[in-house]
């Protein structure tokens, strides 16, 4: 069985041709013949209407999917840049675990040369 609204347009086709077989004959259009010019305009404004938003439909996916990508990207590079402040972090705490250690030294070494005679 046909689509509802393709059967629709078919009919509204040939109520068009047929309209359209009067100017030719030069016979007086009737209300409804100029309403069915009138309609048949409309239908394939509609039909362009309807393939600019599939075509707009489809690059709005294809965007979508390159900025899912582009996140995806951002997502591994935001996972690199922690890892390196973990490490740096690490290491800054092992310079700092490292400096008291020397400054606790030197406290002892100032002591112990204070307190030689």
């Amino acid at each position: 069985m046909a689509d509802a609204s393709s059967v629709a347009y078919d009919a509204l086709k040939m109520a068009v041709e047929h309209v359209l077989g009067k100017i030719r004959e030069g016979k007086k259009l009737s209300t409804e013949d100029v309403l069915i010019l009138y309609l048949g305009t409309i239908v394939g404004d509609l039909k362009e209407i309807r393939a600019d938003i599939a075509r707009l439909d489809h690059r709005i996916d294809e965007t979508n999917k390159r900025i899912d990508e582009v996140n995806k990207r951002i997502d591994q590079t935001n996972q690199r840049i922690d890892e390196i402040a973990k490490t740096l972090s690490a290491r800054i705490d092992a310079v700092q675990a490292t400096l008291l250690e020397i400054q606790k030294l030197l406290l002892e070494l100032v002591k112990t040369r204070q307190s030689a005679p």
